[in-house]
This record gives structure tokens, sequence and C-alpha cells, in this order.
């Protein structure tokens, strides 16, 4: 039976940045960038598993303000992925973002130009951050979660 991977991607977006990890790709070795992201855990919201990853990986609490959509990603490296994106809105007095996950190398805010020139961990990062200049985010109770 085929499974998809469950994934939760935080875009946070701050005036006109937005907030990406630089991190090593498992399956290149290679350096790259990605949103705040990872996999749905045990007994937690969609929603829930981005803002844990959000804090994970840049130190960040923040609550996710809309639902970009899901993307279903069949990768490189094998792998079908099906990725809930979440829309959140950073203050402009926001702390510097301090990683406590050891995988990620830094994070850092990027302009929608510098992220077109990054080694990107996959196409879905610029499509999402596209996206959420270009559509309106849903409500968070588009998805039901009991």
């Amino acid at each position: 039976m085929h499974k998809p991977h469950v994934t939760v991607a935080a875009i946070v977006k701050k005036q006109n940045e937005f907030l990406l990890v630089k991190e090593r790709d498992k399956f290149t070795k290679q350096i790259c960038y990605n949103q705040p992201a990872g996999h749905l855990e045990k007994n937690e919201t969609l929603a829930q598993a981005a803002s844990r990853e959000l804090l994970e990986e840049t130190g960040l609490a923040l609550e996710p303000i809309g639902f970009l959509g899901v993307y279903n990603l069949h990768a490189d490296n094998a792998v079908h992925y099906l990725r809930f994106c979440f829309l959140f809105e950073a203050p402009n007095n926001i702390k510097a973002p301090t990683p406590m996950d050891s995988d990620i190398i830094s994070a850092n805010w990027h302009t929608l130009e510098q992220i077109k020139s990054l080694p990107l961990r996959s196409p879905l990062v610029l499509k999402c951050v596209e996206d959420s200049l270009s559509k309106k985010a849903l409500r968070l109770d588009t998805i039901y979660d009991d």
C-alpha cells in the first residue's frame, strides 16, 4: 500500500521578507534552504505541527493566521509528500530566529528575489512563497481536526 509522507510547512512573512532555514539536505547532502517544515506527529493537529516545527527550527513561537493549501510532490528522492502549508505573520519587532534543532544551520529573513537565487530544498519552497503573495489564505477551520 502506498503511503505518502504527511508534512507541514510554516510560511512566515514579515513585511516583504520570508523566514527560511538553512540546512543540509538528507538525500543530496548539499546545503539548501527551506521553510520551517517537518512531519506530522501523533496526536497533534496540522496547525499544531506547523507551529511546533517553526518553534523547533527557529525558536519563534507563533500561531498560524491562515491555511495556504495542500501541495502534492513526488520528490527526486522517490518520496511522495503531501505538504500542508500554513501562513504566519511575524511582528516587525520579533526577536532574531535561534534554531533549537541541531539539523538547522541558521534561520534568516529573505526577500522573494533573494529566495529565487538560493539553492532550495524543493520547488515547493518558492511555490509556497509565491502562492502566499498571490492567493488569499483559507481560514484555519477549513481543516477539520478532531
